[in-house]
């Protein structure tokens, strides 16, 4: 213990916010043109074929270096949301992720080579394409499209938010070091009330706001109701609209940062497509891997070996930290008594702390993290888009290594942060932030080196952002647009629609994000898992079972999404007794039998569907010739 001393020393330093510099705005603008510029050069390749299968599936021309490093998923969350909580719950994070790092054999090998095959031989350009085409059912494909809409607006929403307050954490001198949720779109401040008093503001009714300084509102409504229990009636209407305006928050740093990031990603999408997406999600895959590699040599070094840092962790916090189900300070004291007006709720003693991961939730984040990322539609077009058999089978390898090689040095390094930093003064989220400035303060050209680990996120974001913006766009023009509206449009007309539906859903998504969405990761965490609980069991049915019929993949699709959806419905409205198990956040689902609804999702969509396809007349045979049967055979 006393040779981190020193290191305690300067960690303890870190109780004021660091300072950031420019090195992370300086690698932010390097990122930015480095996008432009792939983006410029994909442009130029997606121009040598015909335009759909070009801008939206690359020409199928994926090599397995390509597919390997794009298919990672990574996003945000990945240095974000991840890293906290390593740092909050400790080594049992690593069997959390665990199941990540077998994706490749599992999703790849039994999904990604049949779907592959099966997109060529139905020359299908997008994923409802392949449904409609497998099945001969247009019905289906609208259906497909209807679900990945709503699936992926949700994700791109909150992807836009985690972009916008990255590009804030990078401004110099912003003072902000993590993905912070907290700050409410209306608070009283001193500096406003005094405005509010030049205004007119009468003494007395000033007076009685000073409760109100340094409280946030979530809504004009919450605020409102804070004030009809501070003011009388004649105060409140003559002076409500005033307060209102002054206590409204704008956030220029955010709204730059808003601006810049959705110009940024949907500019180099527009000119490349898919391409464009894939190439900037490869490139940004290499620098966040060797960000990580440096980050991992600096905190070891700084905490003395891995042994030393655990051992000091855990002198930090107790014997959770290094055992299952996990450790967690997090106390939310005795709940109330159930009665008739309230839903049933278990009342908990404050000194019993939560449990982060039991066994039953072990086991379903394997399935989890296995299958809800092959499941997507995002992942589902990257397999689409390979040459062949061989460059998939090549691309497991290279994905497993990838993947070990970025989620195992983040757990070490989080690890390290709690010992050389026992409290963050901060969101847990600053951990990597933190760890980026504490270990290369004394480099040489220290700043610029952390300023790349701190622009990680931002890359992981806009990779992320870029391939939803392509599935969406698809979605519009090819499965709508194009299947419905206008079957006779011209390549001229369909490239204008491919434009104008990207600039749509980047407007929206920025619209949205003026007044930002709260519970960003959990969005996150429900559009990943229900998407995979509704797609994955139909593109099951649809690779490998010839009796799967159009009836049995809608009843499957709906049985899964809406198991997911009620579920999380029970969990935000709170007609359950609680669970002290999983993330501690208000947007969370309710966990039947202590499992995710991602489980119960694939179980009641695999029912559904094998039971309705049996039930329903089989699939029509030159059909699944078309499919199955050998190219020789036919």
């Amino acid at each position: 213990m006393s040779q981190l001393s020193p290191v305690l020393l300067a960690a303890a330093e870190t109780a004021t916010m660091p300072n950031v510099g420019y090195g992370a705005l300086i690698a932010l603008v390097v990122f930015i043109f480095a996008s432009l510029w792939i983006g410029a050069l994909a442009n130029r390749r997606t121009r040598e074929g015909s335009f759909m299968p070009g801008f939206f599936l690359g020409n199928r021309g994926l090599g397995a270096w390509a597919l390997a490093l794009t298919a990672t998923v990574q996003s945000g969350g990945t240095f974000m949301g991840f890293p906290s909580l390593v740092y909050t719950h400790g080594w049992i994070v690593a069997l959390w992720i665990g199941g990540y790092i077998v994706v490749p054999i599992t999703g790849f090998g039994i999904l990604g080579k049949r779907l592959a095959q099966l997109s060529r031989r139905t020359e299908a350009i997008t994923v409802p394409d392949l449904f409609r085409s497998r099945f001969g059912s247009p019905a289906l494909g609208l259906i497909v499209s209807l679900f990945i809409l709503l699936y992926l607006s949700f994700m791109m929403f909150a992807q836009f938010k985690a972009g916008a307050i990255v590009m804030k954490t990078a401004w110099p001198g912003s003072g902000v070091l993590s993905v912070n949720e907290d700050q409410k779109p209306f608070s009283l401040s001193e500096k406003s009330l005094n405005a509010l008093k030049e205004d007119g503001l009468s003494d007395t009714v000033a007076e009685k706001l000073t409760p109100l300084i340094g409280h946030g509102f979530s809504t004009e409504r919450e605020l409102t109701g804070q004030l009809k229990s501070l003011l009388t009636a004649d105060e409140l209407t003559e002076s409500k609209e005033r307060i209102v305006k002054r206590s409204k928050q704008w956030d220029r740093l955010y709204l730059y940062g808003l601006a810049i990031f959705s110009l940024t990603v949907v500019a180099y999408t527009l000119m490349g497509g898919f391409l464009a997406a894939v190439w900037t999600d490869m490139f940004q895959s290499v620098l966040m891997f060797f960000g990580v590699m440096v980050l991992l040599f600096a905190s070891l070094h700084q905490a003395g070996g891995l042994d030393n840092a655990t051992r000091t962790a855990l002198k930090n916090t107790g014997p959770g930290y290094v055992y299952g189900p996990g450790y967690d300070d997090k106390f939310e004291g005795p709940k109330a008594a159930p009665n008739a007006t309230t839903a049933p709720r278990m009342a908990y003693d404050a000194t019993v702390p939560r449990e982060f991961l039991p066994l039953s939730l072990a086991l379903s984040f394997f399935c989890v993290w296995v299958w809800s990322g092959v499941g997507s539609p995002a992942s589902l077009v990257r397999l689409m888009a390979s040459q062949n058999t061989e460059v998939i089978r090549r691309s497991i390898y290279l994905l497993s290594v990838y993947n070990l090689g970025i989620y195992l040095p983040l757990i070490v390094i989080c690890i390290c942060g709690r010992a050389l930093i026992p409290e963050l003064p901060g969101q847990t989220d600053e951990i990597i932030p933190r760890m980026a400035l504490l270990a290369t303060k004394d480099w040489p050209g220290g700043s610029l080196i952390a300023g790349m680990i701190l622009a990680a996120p931002f890359g992981a974001v806009m990779s992320t952002v870029s391939s939803y913006l392509v599935v969406l766009s698809s979605g519009l023009v090819r499965d709508i647009y194009q299947r419905f509206i206008r079957p006779q449009a011209t390549p001229g007309e369909l490239r204008k629609a491919a434009y104008l539906s990207m600039v749509f859903v980047g407007a929206v998504a920025v619209a949205v994000n003026i007044s930002p969405v709260a519970y960003l990761q959990a969005f996150i965490v429900f559009s990943a898992t229900g998407s995979a609980a509704t797609f994955l069991i139909p593109a099951v049915m649809a690779c490998y079972w010839r009796r799967a019929t159009v009836a049995g993949a809608i009843a499957g699709m709906v049985g899964g999404a809406s198991t997911v959806l009620s579920l999380y419905l029970l969990g935000i409205l709170e007609k359950t007794p609680e669970q002290r198990i999983g993330q501690l956040t208000s947007f969370r689902p309710y966990y039947l039998c202590d499992v995710d609804p991602f489980v119960w999702g694939v179980l009641v969509s695999g029912l559904c569907s094998v039971l309705v396809s049996l039930l329903t007349s089989p699939p029509d045979e030159s059909l699944l010739s078309k499919m199955f049967d050998s190219e020789s055979a036919r």
